[in-house]
């Protein structure tokens, strides 16, 4: 099929890896304007951009599509339908309807549930047991068109946030090569969502992340999978802030919120409303990421002491 593919992060990138293995014609990409990134604050091409580089495909990068000359230039490619993935700017209604498929969306969750910013983090954070890629047929709403194939995925125990968007983004792009399939053959067959099973999955915030000691281990082992890789979750130690990237739910201990309860070389076990939680993979502030055993090296922690709720 001939694809106008509509994408800007690493998750959109494998999308249109495997559209362009699959034999399909792009005769244009769009994706977000190049952004400063790292410490220089040098202009850095997405992911999406660097691809179709590579691929030597045309690309454009405008900063809204509302305005009449970006229409014109995706009505004059004659695409079959518009393919849009974590693109990060919305689609007029003008623009949903140039190609002559309309618009599919790749969205990383089973829909109606998480409709929204940040689906992956937001399963986590709820404890669902599964989440999954639905297809859509792009409208007027957020996320709120008709399913056209749907494709589960189990969430494993130990789950972040990346290892579940890196799977999500193999299975996203697999689903979307078998979702154009079936468009072309003529048999995908359109279901309306549930609005009233719906949720909203908001994006996240740095201040969420700080993590709440009277929650219950459980809460709080999910948020730490939840924030990896970004936010990251945050605890705070006589005005240290330290990132927690790894740490486990104890059942069986006791304490005030945010009492540091044992410390050895396997974690930093601290009190929470409910059990305890066992810090093994910390980060202060200008440090690198350490297995808890190196991190007490340079920054030693005594039995009594107590993080900030």
């Amino acid at each position: 099929m001939r694809i106008i593919f509509a994408g800007t992060p690493d998750f959109a990138a494998t999308a249109l890896a495997a559209l362009i293995a699959a034999g399909h014609e792009i005769p244009l990409v769009l994706t977000q304007p190049d952004r400063p990134a790292g410490r220089g604050m040098k202009l850095a091409m997405s992911p999406v951009k660097q691809l179709a580089q590579q691929h030597g495909l045309a690309i454009a990068q405008p900063a809204s599509l509302k305005d009449l000359e970006t229409q014109a230039q995706l009505a004059a490619t004659g695409a079959d339908v518009m393919v849009v993935v974590a693109y990060g700017l919305i689609l007029p209604a003008a623009v949903l309807q140039i190609p002559r498929h309309g618009c599919l969306n790749i969205h990383a969750s089973l829909l109606p549930r998480w409709r929204g910013a940040a689906p992956i983090q937001r399963a986590l954070l709820a404890g669902d047991r599964e989440t999954g890629i639905t297809i859509i047929q792009m409208d007027a709403g957020l996320d709120t068109g008709p399913m056209l194939l749907r494709a589960p995925l189990p969430i494993a125990e130990d789950d972040t946030a990346q290892t579940l968007h890196d799977r999500l983004a193999t299975l996203g792009a697999q689903t979307i090569v078998q979702a154009l399939a079936g468009l072309a053959a003529g048999n995908l067959v359109a279901e309306p969502q549930d609005d009233a099973l719906a949720t909203y999955a908001s994006k996240l915030s740095k201040t969420e992340a700080r993590l709440n000691w009277r929650q219950s281990a459980e809460e709080l082992a999910r948020a730490v999978r939840g924030y990896n890789s970004v936010p990251v979750a945050q605890g705070v130690l006589d005005g240290a802030v330290w990132r927690i990237w790894a740490a486990e739910a104890v059942a069986e201990a006791r304490g005030d919120p945010g009492e540091v309860l044992a410390v050895d070389k396997d974690g930093i076990l601290i009190a929470c409303g409910q059990g305890a939680l066992r810090l093994t993979e910390l980060q202060k502030a200008g440090g690198k990421r350490q297995p808890v055993a190196s991190f007490l090296q340079g920054n030693p922690v005594r039995v009594g002491q107590r993080l900030e709720a």
